[in-house]
């Protein structure tokens, strides 16, 4: 029973580690909030997505989804798209001084949060690929814990990683840490859009 949590966790863990445009939201979010509750919208909104794509995939629902060529077509052009304009956005963004930054309301942090968690082809293909897959080594009460323990990572991490924005958010009064995490931020985002692109032409 140890074994199926950990190996739900691992795999989970290693997923959601790298640094991605879901991750940069919510860390910013964290650090431009003015209180740590007013971003747990969009915490909870994308633990939610992920929820959502770890049942999916564990059901196999979305793999029967992406057997149709022109399905999968389509979601990797929207999802290459997306991340190339998300990346451009994050590259220009100049975090501002707190006295002047106005922060997203709960309406806009869902809409975006629900974006950046459900058009990123690379997140679905990772979560199928990896998670769906090593699903299928366990039926009935060992499948239900696996699939909890890699919920209960996502969960966790996106709680973590908005306390962490919280409290670099903090210390970082005039924006220049932020700017140096968005440069960073949108040159990985636009690696993964050229490795998606690459992908459908190879």
């Amino acid at each position: 029973m140890i074994a199926i949590i950990l190996h739900g966790m691992i795999l989970a863990f290693g997923l959601i580690l790298p640094l991605g445009v879901q991750n940069v939201f919510i860390f910013n979010q964290g650090a431009n909030q003015p209180k740590f509750a007013y971003a747990i919208p969009v915490v909870v909104t994308a633990a939610l997505c992920d929820t959502l794509l770890i049942i999916l995939a564990v059901m196999g629902v979305s793999v029967i989804l992406l057997t149709f060529p022109m399905l999968k077509l389509s979601i990797f052009v929207v999802g290459i798209l997306f991340l190339a304009y998300m990346g451009w956005a994050i590259w220009k963004s100049k975090p501002s001084q707190k006295a002047d930054y106005k922060p997203l309301s709960i309406k806009k942090q869902i809409i975006f949060a629900m974006s950046v968690s459900l058009l990123n082809p690379h997140a679905i293909l990772d979560t199928i690929g990896v998670i769906g897959t090593s699903s299928l080594a366990y039926q009935g009460v060992e499948k239900v814990i696996f699939t909890g323990s890699t919920i209960i990572v996502s969960w966790l991490w996106f709680i973590g990683l908005a306390l962490a924005g919280r409290y670099v958010g903090k210390i970082d009064q005039t924006g220049k840490m932020m700017t140096i995490v968005n440069k960073i931020s949108a040159l990985i985002i636009w690696g993964v859009s050229i490795y998606l692109l690459y992908h459908i032409i190879g």
